[in-house]
């Protein structure tokens, strides 16, 4: 009854939210306003010149050149209200020659003291005026390069595509040099692109897509040349034109990083045959090498990612696996094709082995395991990529990770033999991707593990789309997969399960205008499984969605802008066909006008959910936890990041209808509250501390460690439990404490420290028999505890020297312990498990590592 009335109520929803998105849509092409808003922009030209003379970059702008060439000025402003034109003008000139671009763009301002000029390492924006150059050489509307120049002399640089957006990741070698204007009032930038950076078609005359952009942070005003309005879908497809290229040939691309590295390593063993300190060198080099004027490949060359920041761990009590942000350079510069559809989770190379669990469970009598390797070495990555002037996008990334061995030893500590949990692999990505007019796009992706020796392999190919109309203002997009798996398990004859299933989704709907709507609908079967190379949580789905969006981005009231969206949700286990969970969301959030205060709320509205993921039983459908009807409100503030100490507030509650399955149960609730207050000291020095707190009371969730039939306590229970669940009752409560202070003593030179602290406590107060189809027994007499409680700690600090363009020297400090305790030792209190975490033994390492960028055209001799 639950399941038709659900579907009722939900099919209501979804068409009642897509006539309302229908009716918004008919009134906003009805208003002659909304119809300027979301019409594109006619795109603005500016001719380059050709130049001979050598440009000195120091950021003055007096070479004779630059008074020759070509100025264009009339910057349109975007943010805080999109429209008006610059009142402090922008004039922008660009040269070339048969090596580099050259960019030069006086900034005028009122006064010495208006320019915000807030020290920062490279890539990273604080309280500063910028002046950015964005390239689309193949003018393809979609992908592009960004090169940012900070009134402080710091570089940032982007890769900009529909699957990473602004990608900061990606970082080039280019030259830039800034200078205040003789009068003061204003400065300067001066830039260098050697063509190098870029990629381009041979072709005698070029026109490429170009923008300009400009941010005064003393008003909070950001301006663009070519005007962007945000009521239209896309960014690259609304640049202006650079014309006049004449005669560019693209240069040979080569260069090499080489790289040495030495670490110390102090862990307290304090075990005999077991030294505490360690010492390691190592030396690599990545490679870059033009294959042609489109391509380039990039390969690592026995990659050290030692000083990568460590990873945030948590305390996972769900179903899933936890994903780790990727910190790994090779593996987040230049991988915009790769990440197209979501098959492709990086950390997935390299990561733990495939028998790390399943060590122990190779062990003979009076064996024990005595090392254990948690990730895999990675032997070598490569990547090749790059667009054709026909804007097809080719992408080949292919790493290979060691054979991994656990090392077990008998009784006596003499003998000891080798256990394989992971052999020799193979990771391998092909991506085709097709740009087509109008904003749109087809892509074929394929990715495939291959595992030497007698484990699985596993394949996943999928095609996706977008194709918008040609006044951009509908969009049909979707996604097909199919995936793939052969062999059997590892250290096993016994066949891999998952071995075909498919994903398909459909995304419909207006995308440009104040309003926006679509309508969605996926499946993912039971036997979809792209795990071995991406990432996917819970398959066996099927889900179905419809949004509103109404965002106002002109100044109303004491306002600038707003945005709302409204929506709903449905979706049903895909085997069987059973019900699972559905509801309503929506948000809205505003920025002040003059405190640009920015303030925002959510809602969302969750039918009662038939969790069938939490029991961890297989196949789904007999076994799931009914989760009681909740709604959710979440509410944030964030201010004025201009000033020395600006802070952001988040809060939420969720509140669960009664559950009266089981006589007595509490009413279930959660909490959350995130503070993070900034201050700067000055323009070098800036302090960033993040407090986040949950608190979820009488949580129903699976228990992790189960019943152990070596234990008495669970003994009179297992003759009659069979293979049911056991389920508890239970408060989780969640500190995390993160400090991150940065002092930046030149453009080139700075020093970050990140500490963390992480408390997770989970106290039972009472279990119950979770039965098929959802019924909970009740089990007053079990009193065994499963209590437990997690907490990390980490220290990262680095000093980092940019001494040379592409080149650096890095210093780094990393401090890292963790503990979990079980049962009667573990304590819900957070000052206990802090005085815990500090008498665990802490890992100490220091190391220095020496990057030296070289590039074969500065090396090669000179001719004449």
């Amino acid at each position: 009854m639950l399941f038709s009335l659900t579907q009722r109520a939900l099919s209501r929803w979804l068409l009642s939210l897509l006539c309302l998105g229908l009716a918004g849509s008919v009134a906003a092409q009805s208003a002659p306003a909304a119809k300027a808003a979301a019409a594109p922009v006619a795109r603005r030209q500016l001719a380059a010149q050709r130049t001979a003379a050598p440009i000195k970059l120091d950021g003055v702008l007096d070479d004779a050149a630059w008074a020759t060439a070509p100025v264009t000025s009339q910057f349109t402003q975007f943010r805080p209200h999109p429209g008006p034109k610059e009142r402090l003008p922008t004039e922008v000139r660009v040269l070339y020659d048969d090596v580099a671009l050259y960019v030069s763009a006086r900034m005028v301002e009122a006064s010495p003291d208006s320019i915000r000029r807030e020290l920062t390492r490279r890539d990273d924006i604080g309280n500063t005026d910028f002046f950015a150059l964005y390239l689309d050489p193949y003018r393809d509307h979609l992908n592009g390069y960004s090169f940012f120049v900070l009134s402080t002399g710091v570089q940032v640089d982007q890769r900009i595509s529909p699957a990473n957006g602004e990608d900061d990741a990606w970082n080039a070698v280019w030259d830039s040099h800034v200078a205040p204007l003789p009068d003061g009032k204003g400065w300067a930038v001066e830039m260098r692109i050697p063509y190098s950076a870029i990629r381009f078609a041979q072709a005698p005359v070029q026109t490429w897509g170009v923008q300009f952009f400009r941010q005064r942070k003393k008003d909070n005003q950001q301006f663009f040349w070519n005007e962007v309005k945000p009521a239209v879908d896309g960014f690259v497809n609304q640049w202006g034109e650079l014309t006049g290229l004449e005669n560019l040939h693209p240069p040979l691309r080569l260069s090499l990083t080489p790289y040495v590295s030495s670490y110390v390593n102090h862990y307290p063993y304090n075990e005999q045959g077991k030294r505490n300190m360690s010492t390691s060198f190592n030396a690599g080099a990545d490679i870059k090498w033009g294959i042609n004027e489109s391509f380039t490949l990039d390969a690592i060359l026995i990659p050290d990612f030692g000083q990568t920041i460590s990873d945030n761990q948590v305390l996972n009590l769900s179903p899933f696996e936890v994903q780790y942000q990727e910190n790994r350079p090779f593996f987040t510069e230049g991988t915009e094709l790769f990440n197209k559809g979501g098959l492709f989770y990086s950390r997935r190379v390299g990561a733990q082995p495939l028998g790390f669990n399943d060590a122990a469970g190779n062990l003979g009598k009076g064996e024990a395991v005595y090392q254990n390797p948690g990730v895999t070495r990675l032997l070598n990555a490569t990547k090749v990529s790059g667009r054709t002037s026909k804007g097809l996008g080719v992408g080949v990334f292919n790493a290979v990770s060691a054979a991994t061995y656990a090392v077990v030893q008998d009784s006596t500590g003499e003998q000891r033999r080798n256990v394989l949990t992971q052999p020799l692999t193979n990771y391998n990505i092909v991506v085709l991707d097709q740009s087509l007019p109008h904003n749109s796009y087809v892509s074929l992706i394929n990715t495939n593990v291959t595992h030497f020796g007698s484990t699985y392999d596993a394949n996943v190919t999928a095609g996706l789309f977008k194709f918008a109309d040609k006044r951009n203002q509908y969009a049909l997009n979707g996604q097909l997969n199919y995936s793939r798996r052969r062999g059997t398990v590892l250290n096993s004859e016994r066949p891999i399960d998952d071995q075909n299933g498919y994903k398909y989704y459909l995304n419909y709907g207006k995308i440009s205008g104040n309003w926006t709507w679509n309508v969605d609908q996926g499946i993912e079967s039971d036997s979809y499984n792209p795990n071995d190379l991406g990432i996917l949580f819970g398959n066996n789905n099927i889900s179905q969605s419809a949004t509103v969006n109404y965002n106002k981005y002109e100044q109303f009231g004491k306002v600038n802008n707003l945005s709302t969206s409204l929506g709903a949700y449905h979706s049903l286990l895909f085997k069987p066909t059973m019900y699972q969970d559905a509801g309503l969301y929506g948000s809205a959030n505003t920025t002040f006008t003059r405190s640009f205060l920015t303030i925002g709320g959510n809602v969302n509205l969750d039918i009662a959910k038939h969790d069938y993921y939490e029991p961890r039983t297989f196949p789904l459908g007999q076994y799931y936890v009914r989760v009681p009807t909740s709604a959710n409100l979440g509410s944030f503030i964030s201010s004025d990041y201009r000033k020395k100490l600006a802070y952001d507030v988040n809060a939420g509650v969720r509140y669960y209808a009664l559950d009266e399955r089981i006589e007595g149960r509490p009413r279930r609730a959660g909490y959350g509250l995130t503070l993070s207050p900034r201050y700067r000291v000055n323009d070098k020095l800036n302090f960033r501390y993040t407090f986040d707190y949950s608190l979820k009371v009488n949580q129903i969730g699976y228990v992790n460690d189960g019943l152990d039939a070596n234990n008495p306590l669970d003994q009179p229970l297992l003759a009659t439990f069979g293979s049911d669940v056991l389920l508890g009752r239970r408060n989780v409560s969640t500190f995390t404490n993160t400090l991150n202070a940065n002092y930046t003593f030149t453009n080139r030179l700075s020093l970050t420290t990140r500490v963390r602290h992480y408390v997770s406590a989970v106290r039972y107060h009472d279990f119950a028999r979770l039965r098929p189809g959802g019924t909970e027994e009740a089990l007053p007499t079990y009193t065994r505890s499963h209590d437990n409680s997690f907490s990390a700690f980490n220290v990262d600090a680095a000093l980092v020297w940019w001494f040379a363009p592409g080149s650096q020297v890095s210093l780094v400090w990393k401090d890292a312990t963790s503990s979990y305790l079980l049962g009667n030792e573990a304590t819900p209190l957070y000052f206990d498990n802090l005085a815990n975490t500090a008498n665990t033994p802490h890992n100490n390492n220091v190391s220095i590592k020496v990057l030296y960028y070289l590039d074969y055209l500065a090396l090669r001799p000179r001719r004449g």
